[in-house]
């Protein structure tokens, strides 16, 4: 076997292993997944201490999946995402029923010929999030705006769905 076969050997069991460790590292994403949706945020996190060799293979599931705050005014639900570092044209919104799909996407920066990279934290990629949005939006008068990270989407109500109080007597 010559230099030039075992180099492309070894670089082929290194992609091997890679792909095996992203897979096998998948659960953890799952899980972590689920867990946020019953409890807080990184529940799973010290148990990923464990394996450190892993970390270079671990996305980073608040940029991937943007925490998004809904907010319940008089007369509109207002919601504002997180996608910090990503461009605006990088961003889109689809509305499908009753179903609000935020996309974006972080492009990865390109190293230069003679760089080496020490460490690489930063996640790229696409992410996108779905919003089950609440009866009685006037979804044909949606405004949404993108400033400093954050992206708000204004969604009026329509006459009869907005906040009444009542009198307690």
């Amino acid at each position: 076997m010559n230099t030039k076969e075992k180099s492309l050997k070894k670089e082929t069991e290194k992609q091997e292993a890679q792909a095996l460790q992203a897979r096998e590292n998948r659960w953890f994403e799952e899980m972590d997944h689920l867990f946020d949706r019953m409890m807080s945020r990184g529940v799973l996190q010290p148990f990923r201490s464990l394996w450190p060799d892993w970390a270079p293979f671990q996305p980073d599931l608040d940029v991937r999946v943007p925490r998004v705050d809904m907010i319940d005014r008089d007369d509109e639900l207002l919601i504002r995402a997180e996608v910090p570092g990503i461009d605006k044209e990088a961003l889109r919104l689809d509305l499908a029923g009753d179903l609000l799909t935020i996309h974006g996407e972080r492009h990865h920066e390109e190293t230069r010929d003679g760089d080496h990279v020490y460490s690489s934290e930063i996640v790229h990629g696409a992410f996108s999030r779905s919003i089950r949005l609440p009866t009685g939006l006037n979804t044909e008068a949606i405004d949404a705006s993108f400033k400093n990270g954050i992206l708000e989407v204004h969604l009026p109500k329509r006459e009869g769905a907005k906040r009444q109080k009542i009198e307690v007597k």
